[in-house]
């Protein structure tokens, strides 16, 4: 049950008021009204609360991104380049700008609270009055027009009007922090998709070599037979050990493709589009790397913008809640009207009021205590979201840190590990073609030369990843952070 009080005064017999309504409703209405009719699409000026289409956290050497002048390349696409397509083209990048523009909206709409409220309306009729017996007139056709304009005004809500507004500025941070998330995320994808190209290609280098080899060692197996050196095993198990070794080459072959389409994916292009794509330049390992880890944990929960999001799903949820205490609050609203008739039968009519209204809403059927209850609860799902992401930021990190920590190591163990299976081989295939060796001991380095190779260039490139995916987990993976500082390192 709402209890409300309306005081109206019609105003046709009192000047002043009649004055003073006639002023405010033709005052709003060329001021708001006139304006919107004449094609404001945006007269809050919300748009430019959204983050622009590559978020600022993205640094660029050119400190933006020209996604309108991204075209069709002539040249090979460097790896800035290519996460450059991947921010433009990329649909999920697209996906968040158009949800936080869209929540842009809802602040306006926030906006437009503070607002009156303006309609008119109007009639035209044709009428027509036959004379029922003899007494009566005969019959008459009469034109009535009719034109009204009304207006009503919020005054007075106890602050929740400010707390939905609140409320949409805040979901609209939250929203322009996610936006900034996938954005690293797409970054980081690019990046992957790139090195990981090149890791197949560079696998495909290495099985081809093995081949190679294996077709050397069929070889020296034929050679021997047929001078009777050696035996038809030896010659079998050299055979068995080429048919695996172009069964690899197919198979990396079939990856290296499949990494094309998964970096033209990531550019929002066709996986079958085919891009002309420059190598990296591949830094050094650094041995020393080692990092205070509790403070990259500690300044990436400054940065990160997936726990800046949730910090403002928390505050918007606080704002939910006054807004809603709010709403059992009284309302006090301003109203007028004006009205014109003319019938040309009598004298035109005029008509106009002015009235303020007050509403106290005494009873809901506990609607509002409910909704206060609900909203309080909103806003310990929301700490507890926000719990949640911190404790991941910092599993991220650990876990990025551990991968840079690895991978350093492992770049290092790798190119030992193919120094010392090279030599071997060399001296296996050595020994086996003077006759003092036996075939399984060839085949055994050889397979291990080529494990070392694939492992030496896995390790390379992983370790590159590992450097994005550590400065993704802190928050600040951007151009910079790819950009090689390092002497370059011949490709594996």
């Amino acid at each position: 049950m709402k209890k409300s009080k309306a005081v109206f005064a019609p105003v046709n017999h009192h000047p002043r008021l009649r004055d003073a309504a006639t002023v405010i409703v033709a005052g709003f209405l060329a001021g708001v009204a006139i304006p919107a009719v004449a094609g404001q699409t945006d007269p809050f000026s919300t748009q430019g609360l959204a983050a622009s289409s590559m978020a600022g956290s993205v640094r660029h050497p050119q400190s933006a991104i020209p996604c309108e002048n991204v075209q069709p390349s002539q040249t090979p696409l460097s790896l800035t380049d290519v996460v450059e397509r991947a921010l433009c083209n990329n649909p999920q990048t697209r996906e968040a700008w158009a949800n936080a523009r869209a929540q842009a909206a809802q602040v306006g709409i926030g906006e437009s609270a503070y607002l009156p409220s303006i309609s008119i309306g109007g009639a035209v009729t044709r009428n027509r009055t036959d004379g029922g017996n003899s007494g009566a007139f005969g019959t008459a056709t009469y034109n009535q027009q009719s034109v009204s304009a009304s207006l009503s005004y919020l005054l007075v809500d106890f602050g929740a009007r400010d707390a939905a507004l609140e409320n949409a500025r805040q979901v609209l941070a939250a929203l322009n922090s996610t936006q900034d998330a996938t954005i690293q995320s797409v970054f980081l994808s690019a990046v992957q998709a790139y090195y990981q190209l090149f890791a197949t290609q560079a696998a495909v280098a290495s099985v081809k070599e093995a081949e190679k080899s294996a077709l050397e060692s069929l070889n020296a197996a034929t050679a021997r037979y047929n001078v009777g050196s050696g035996t038809p095993a030896d010659k079998l198990q050299a055979r068995t050990a080429y048919s695996q070794a172009m069964l690899n080459r197919i198979q990396a072959e079939g990856d290296a493709r499949n990494a094309q389409g998964v970096l033209a994916n990531s550019m929002g292009a066709d996986a079958n589009r085919t891009f002309a794509i420059s190598p990296p330049s591949l830094q050094v390992a650094d041995a020393q790397f080692e990092r205070d880890i509790a403070g990259l944990i500690e300044e990436a929960r400054r940065l990160r913008p997936d726990l800046a999001a949730a910090e403002a799903q928390v505050n918007a949820a606080r704002a939910n809640a006054e807004a809603v205490n709010s709403a059992g609050m009284p309302t006090v609203s301003l109203s007028t009207n004006l009205s014109h008739s003319d019938s040309g039968l009598s004298a035109p009519a005029n008509d106009s009021a002015l009235g303020v209204s007050v509403n106290f809403p005494l009873f809901t059927g506990y609607n509002t205590t409910y909704r206060i209850r609900a909203a309080q609860e909103q806003i310990e799902t929301r700490l507890a979201q926000r719990e949640k992401i911190s404790q991941q930021v910092a599993l991220d990190v650990w876990k990025a840190y551990q991968g840079v920590v690895t991978g350093t190591q492992a770049v290092t163990s790798s190119a030992d590990l193919v120094s010392g299976a090279a030599q071997s081989e060399r001296v296996a295939l050595g020994r086996y073609k003077a006759g003092v060796g036996n075939i399984l001991d060839l085949l055994i380095a050889q397979t291990a030369l080529a494990s070392a190779r694939m492992q030496n260039i896995q390790a390379i490139y992983n370790w590159h990843i590992a450097k994005a995916a550590l400065a993704q987990a802190m928050g600040k993976l951007d151009f910079p952070a790819i950009a090689a500082s390092a002497p370059q390192q011949a490709n594996p």
